[in-house]
């Protein structure tokens, strides 16, 4: 117990004792006093009194305090760690996702025109071919090689294409609908409608890397006599391929076949840019839609606008809150 003295020489007037930063305990005030003659009362008089501590000069908050600190840096250090993981993997996902992407670009452009090209060698190389057609078949070959070698830089190009570059999807269908003539004497027909809108170089090629793959293998496998291609800019971008070919199974057109990426690459690039896809097939052909959100896709601020406008429009209607003067 910690005591503290003062002395009041001078008895009848008002003193104060102060005292600065005393710590919490316990503590007694001692007063002694002397009269006129100079006796000194030794006795005098005492006051005990406590200072209780604060939160934070507590023997709990002391201990808390050593365990809880360790445990902070701790997780500060896990949670840091976390950080830097999350941010590598995310770093490692954008790579895989780009070499996937890669991959997919060469598979439905390079290998298709290699394979194709073999097979325009191997009938060139058939003993019952004569002169005029093994020449014909050649300089098929020699375009078919300059064609890959042109889609083989187009593939490493992607990679820094430009942003600026304007929409061409429609010119796109159009030579690869040529191309397609190219191969077999399949009748084909595009048709445009709506007026074209400015999107991400990104999704403008997964649309066209998708159309492209629908219509070659309408021009490889399908064995069917007409084409038809549709590009619709609506409130949303609409393309639609259909053949009236021999047409495939219901489980090769939900998963593709073993070992190829076509139709499964076809439904990953739909995802990517938020597409519904929809392939259906039978005997009396093969079609193929691919739907995405305008909304989500068109650079230009005022088709948004629009049609984000169309959409509420649309939703209102079926839920009967809205009447449009049309349907009356």
């Amino acid at each position: 117990m910690a005591i503290a003295r003062t002395v009041d020489s001078e008895p009848g007037t008002g003193h104060q004792a102060f005292y600065i930063d005393l710590g919490p305990g316990k503590y007694r005030f001692h007063v002694i006093a002397c009269n006129n003659d100079g006796v000194w009362n030794e006795e005098g008089a005492s006051l005990n009194f406590v200072i209780t501590p604060a939160w934070y000069q507590t023997t709990w908050f002391r201990v808390l305090f050593v365990v809880i600190a360790p445990l902070a840096v701790w997780v500060v250090f896990r949670l840091r760690v976390r950080q830097i993981v999350r941010t590598m993997n995310l770093r490692f996902d954008e790579r895989l996702a780009e070499r996937t992407r890669i991959a997919r670009d060469l598979h439905d452009t390079l290998l298709q025109t290699i394979q194709g090209s073999k097979l325009v060698a191997d009938d060139a190389l058939d003993p019952s071919t004569d002169s005029d057609r093994v020449r014909r078949a050649v300089e098929q070959l020699s375009v078919w090689l300059a064609r890959a070698t042109q889609e083989s830089r187009a593939a490493l190009n992607s990679l820094h294409m430009s942003t600026l570059e304007r929409n061409d999807l429609a010119a796109a269908f159009r030579r690869a609908i040529d191309e397609c003539r190219l191969q077999n004497s399949m009748a084909s027909s595009f048709s445009l409608v709506g007026e074209p809108q400015e999107m991400h170089p990104i999704v403008r090629d997964e649309v066209y890397r998708i159309g492209y793959e629908a219509i070659r293998n309408a021009c490889l496998h399908s064995h069917a006599g007409q084409l038809w291609v549709e590009l619709t800019y609506s409130t949303d971008l609409t393309l639609r391929i259909r053949d009236d070919g021999v047409g495939m199974d219901a489980e090769l057109a939900g998963s593709g076949r073993e070992g190829h990426f076509g139709l499964r690459g076809m439904r990953e690039r739909a995802a990517r840019i938020a597409g519904d896809l929809e392939i259906e097939s039978s005997a009396a052909g093969t079609r193929v839609e691919l739907i995405v959100p305008g909304g989500l896709i068109y650079s230009n601020a005022t088709a948004r606008r629009k049609n984000l406008r169309a959409t509420v429009r649309a939703l209102l209607r079926k839920l009967g809150l809205s009447h449009d003067p049309k349907e009356s």
